[in-house]
């Protein structure tokens, strides 16, 4: 059932009780039956390949005792043609198998003072039913584990051939095989599901929920709260916060109370908060993500000079009669905010241009500062388990603020800067986009037909998944 509890519990964390999520997860009862399914079936294989421990011991026999010995037991095949999973409010996750049955294959070896024998065997075990109980509680350590917190195990029929035996003895010794078979398989099954769980909650403890973006920010995807459990679905509040890299000062920001609609269509729904990528914002800005610096040696399209602005500007040509090369810093300075509308994703730039003439000797010369006021969209589409953006600059708007050249009309310029910011800062900005923010982890599973919706407040993802055995 790993893949069932990867989907339930996509990170563990130190739990901040009360603060709103930045990221929301919503299994569905389409996702937990589809994680049934494959739960079963990894459970089938692994049955299947396992080899269990030789059981040995008496039986009482008349006068005496029958002592057997049953060792090689191999699960030759196993079928679960009735099993389900149900969400209990408030309480956990239900699994009931019904009418189940295995085939063993095993050697066997009887002994009495008067009768021994040995052989080979195969086993039919049917109308086994399990219903077991699974919760999410916290452990002391404060992360979130799965719990079996109760399991019962019943079986009915048991038929075992004697594989070339025959006689009234051996079906008289028959009786004294399933004996030990029924107590092994009533005392086992519940302990052999607690031990997987235990393995999987191994390998939860182990996940990274602090996920690397680039070398600049992480993604903090680690548990809000505890798993909400309801009848239809399952949500999980993460606390989708994204940091400068090593820097876990949280943003000046409170991520505000969102909900997510009742859809039943896909497997897993992923919510991301106008606060989580407000959070990115914050922590890119941080950085310096949104300073550049386009000079003559980077320009991909033409050579800025002081020649190509003085033809617009005849200011700039007065102070400079010698043509030298120009350079642009550009520089937020503010953290760049984000809207989240229906169908809508904007970013709003505020920032400053400064220009200046490179000299022969490599100092520079600074001609005039604009502040610069940019209006984008982006664009989403999800890629290898990635969540990339595609910037588009929808408006500019500038203005003059400094001038060692003296003063001029901005308008002149407002043509050659949309150009340049159209072909040098946006080319650079969706190269950095195109790395894209690591989706929540879920070992070994990939989505499936996700598609995106922008609504008011936060994106939503709505996708199946597929898990890779």
């Amino acid at each position: 059932m790993k893949v069932c509890c990867s989907l339930l519990l996509l990170s563990l964390v130190c739990v901040q009780l009360k603060a709103n999520p930045g990221v929301k997860v919503r299994l569905t009862q389409k996702g937990l039956e589809y994680a049934k399914e494959v739960g079963l079936e990894i459970l089938k294989k692994n049955m299947e390949k396992e080899r269990f421990p030789d059981l040995t011991g008496y039986e009482k026999f008349g006068l005496g005792n029958v002592k057997y010995n049953i060792s090689r037991i191999r699960v030759a095949a196993v079928e679960f043609p009735s099993a389900s999973i149900s969400l209990m409010p408030r309480t956990g996750i239900k699994l009931v198998i019904g009418n189940a049955s295995l085939t063993v294959d095993m050697n066997w070896n009887i002994r009495t003072w008067m009768f021994r024998d040995s052989g080979r065997s195969t086993v039919y075990i049917s109308k086994v039913f399990v219903t077991a109980i699974f919760s999410t509680p916290l452990d002391n350590t404060g992360h979130t584990s799965i719990s079996l917190t109760s399991c019962r195990t019943t079986s009915g029929d048991i038929d075992i051939k004697l594989n070339g035996k025959s006689g009234f003895l051996h079906n008289f010794f028959i009786k004294y095989l399933k004996k030990p078979i029924h107590r092994s398989l009533a005392t086992n099954s519940c302990p052999n599901i607690r031990s997987g769980i235990q393995l999987i909650n191994e390998d939860l403890q182990s996940l990274n929920v602090l996920m690397p973006i680039d070398d600049l920010a992480e993604i903090d995807y680690s548990l809000n709260s505890l798993p909400a459990v309801f009848r239809p679905y399952i949500d999980l509040d993460l606390k989708g916060i994204i940091y400068p890299a090593g820097n876990y000062t949280d943003p000046p920001y409170a991520a505000a109370p969102f909900t997510i609609p009742d859809q039943r269509d896909s497997m897993l729904n992923l919510a991301f908060s106008e606060y989580f990528f407000q959070t990115s914002s914050f922590a890119y800005y941080t950085a310096g993500a949104f300073n550049i610096t386009i000079a003559e040696e980077t320009c991909s399209y033409f050579n800025i000079s002081t020649e190509i602005f003085g033809s617009i500007i005849p200011e700039v040509a007065k102070y400079s009669v010698t043509p030298y090369p120009v350079m642009l810093k550009l520089m937020a300075t503010e953290t760049p905010l984000i809207s989240l509308q229906q169908d809508s994703f904007t970013l709003e730039i505020q920032g400053s241009m400064e220009v200046f003439a490179v000299l022969p000797d490599s100092t520079t010369q600074s001609l005039f500062t604009m502040n610069i006021a940019a209006n984008t969209s982006i664009a989403l589409n999800i890629f290898n388990r990635k969540l990339m953006g595609s910037l588009c600059l929808n408006r500019l708007q500038f203005s003059l603020t400094h001038s060692n050249v003296g003063f001029f009309e901005v308008s002149l310029l407002e043509n050659i800067l949309s150009y340049i910011l159209q072909t040098e800062v946006i080319p650079s900005a969706n190269a950095k986009l195109s790395k894209g923010f690591p989706l929540p982890n879920l070992a070994n599973v990939t989505l499936t037909r996700p598609h995106i919706t922008i609504v008011q407040g936060y994106v939503l993802i709505s996708t199946d998944v597929h898990y890779n055995y």
